[in-house]
């Protein structure tokens, strides 16, 4: 192709020369001549000619590739160069912490304080363990102006055995506690003022009374069944002065899919029954005696749907007083939902519920240890509470809650101060030191506020705000019940053995009312003054074994009143330290 080419543009310049040189011939040979011009020139173009059709193409590219066959003999070549191992760059990790399956701890503090604890948990073999909790708090007491004993000893212990299975887990817990309290609360304006008088008095008070406490109970959950969760418990109460009381309740959980919605039932069987030897007046000696079985079910299933999560339910009770022939149906709405606003940042709820409450001689107990044994017992019913609020982040470590609500309790059980019977035969509750229970019908409406932040891995903080006003028949007060409580709490790890913690909180004023009956004069209520109090703690971890505390309460030495006439124990400092072990 190439020659052609070639040969081509040879010809061509030969053809262009040929040209040129006989032109130069005739211009030697030309003369003058005349031209006449008869009509002007009119250029036309002439129709383009289209090719109609498609040239073939000679290429060789087009021709089909030859198939090249070859192989690579692998031959090995000695070289004597040897790269240099990289190392990788890591994070340095933090030492896991060491956990323990036992502890000890031990403290001791101003106003003969003692506090100890014991907790040990053996595993016996690949699924089963069994553990045990044994504590003491004591005081010998030494409040600033009270006239009689104020030690108390707390004591208690309990044992336990469960197993983790793949199927199912489950536990047992036998336990047994002693307390030891004084009613040192005597009114400093009831009885003689005159000092040989009130030294007799005081005197001839025995406060000392005790209570002891018997459980065993259990608990079981079920992965592959509708029999889902079990709890159990057996309560046997006892105090020094016989009275007596047995509680036993039992909650069995069901879970059954209906239309591809699981239901979920919890039955609640809650029965209690006991007596007083004596009633507190002294004119009525008859033992007070009560029995209430309390029988409920309440069916409930949850619709998920999109940023909606909406829980259906309701809740059928039948209590028995089988000391009063009292029997009723009670009917409570249990309705909640949720709705994400913006995501986890803002949630929006809201919903009603309602609920029976069983009443008990030792859970009065463990909220006012200084009750007389002679109280009038019933169940409160909860008619209906509804609520709304927004809950979410303000940020990724800072969380915070709003609520409003609306309570209509029936038979709501307040404490309220025993009046002052002053007699030669008074037990020695009965001198204005002690405190009974009435049942009230209460409207509520309340606001509460939390805020909970993580600043960062080392410090967190906490505060929170309930805000009560209350609305009750008969032209009475709710005794006891504060209008206002505030709490805040900061925990800080200052480096990695030392760390401190502050827990501050408030309570707003509360009505209470005594009377002494001997003089027959009308009482009016007391308002108690709402008061502050400030706690601290401070820890260093010796090693990952040894932990020494130091505890300062009450920082403030403020001798409020939690209860009418009972101021609490100053400034508090309590030191001690905490073993963890293995056996």
């Amino acid at each position: 192709m190439k020659l052609n080419c070639r040969h081509k543009i040879i010809v061509l310049l030969v053809l262009f020369a040929a040209q040129f040189s006989i032109a130069q011939k005739k211009n030697e040979s030309i003369g003058t001549e005349t031209v006449n011009v008869v009509k002007p020139y009119s250029p036309t173009i002439s129709d383009a000619f289209k090719v109609k059709e498609t040239p073939s193409l000679d290429d060789s590219g087009n021709q089909p590739k030859e198939v090249i066959k070859y192989s690579i003999l692998s031959v090995p070549v000695a070289s004597t160069f040897t790269p240099s191992k990289g190392k990788a760059e890591g994070v340095e990790k933090a030492k896991k912490e060491r956990l323990f399956n036992n502890y000890a701890t031990i403290g001791l503090g101003n106003y003969s304080t003692l506090n100890g604890e014991l907790f040990v948990n053996q595993d016996l073999g690949n699924n089963d363990y069994v553990a045990g909790m044994f504590r003491h708090h004591s005081s010998q007491g030494g409040i600033k102006d009270v006239e009689l004993n104020d030690e108390f000893y707390d004591t208690s212990i309990n044992v336990g055995y469960g197993q983790n299975n793949r199927d199912n887990t489950w536990g047992v817990d036998l336990g047994y506690q002693n307390q030891i309290y004084n009613w040192y609360g005597l009114p400093s304006d009831f009885g003689s003022t005159i000092p040989d008088q009130r030294y007799d008095l005081v005197n001839s008070i025995n406060p000392d009374h005790s209570y002891n406490t018997i459980w065993v109970g259990g608990n079981a959950e079920f992965n592959e069944s509708i029999f889902s969760k079990l709890s159990a418990k057996f309560t046997h109460f006892s105090d020094s002065y016989s009275s007596s009381e047995n509680r036993f309740f039992v909650k069995p959980t069901f879970t059954v899919d209906v239309m591809d919605q699981a239901i979920k039932t919890n039955v609640i069987v809650d029965h209690v029954s006991g007596s007083f030897k004596n009633n507190y007046f002294q004119d009525n000696t008859e033992a007070l005696k009560y029995s209430f079985t309390n029988v409920g079910i309440e069916p409930s299933f949850v619709i998920n749907e999109n940023e909606w999560t909406l829980e259906l339910g309701a809740g059928i009770y039948y209590s028995a007083d089988s000391k009063n022939s009292g029997n009723k149906f009670y009917f409570y709405p249990k309705v909640n939902a949720s709705y994400k606003l913006v995501g986890d940042l803002m949630i929006f709820y809201t919903g009603v519920n309602g609920g029976l409450n069983q009443n008990s001689y030792a859970d009065f107990v463990t909220e006012n240890p200084f009750l007389s044994p002679t109280l009038n017992m019933r169940p409160s019913s909860t008619q209906y509470n509804v609520f709304a609020g927004l809950k979410g982040k303000l940020a990724n470590n800072v969380n915070y809650n709003l609520t409003a609500s609306y309570l209509n309790e029936k038979d709501k059980a307040l404490f309220k101060a025993n009046d002052y019977t002053e007699v030669i035969t008074n037990e020695d509750y009965a001198f204005g030191n002690s405190f009974g229970v009435v049942y009230e019908d209460i409207r509520t409406f309340r606001f509460y506020g939390e805020l909970k932040a993580d600043f960062s891995q080392n410090v967190s903080f906490g505060i929170n705000g309930t805000f009560n006003s209350y609305n009750t028949d008969n032209v009475v007060e709710a005794w006891n019940l504060p209008t206002m409580k505030l709490s805040s709490t900061l925990d800080v790890n200052i480096t990695k053995q030392w760390y401190a913690g502050l827990n501050v909180f408030y309570v707003g004023e509360r009505k209470d009312m005594q009377t002494n009956t001997s003089l027959g004069i009308d009482a009016t209520p007391i308002t108690l003054k709402s008061y502050f109090d400030a706690n601290a703690h401070v820890g260093y971890k010796f090693n990952e074994r040894l932990t020494f505390f130091l505890k300062l309460n009450n920082i403030g030495n403020q001798a409020y009143e939690k209860w009418l006439n009972y101021p609490v124990q100053g400034f508090q400092v309590l030191g001690g330290a905490n073993y963890k072990f293995d056996f």
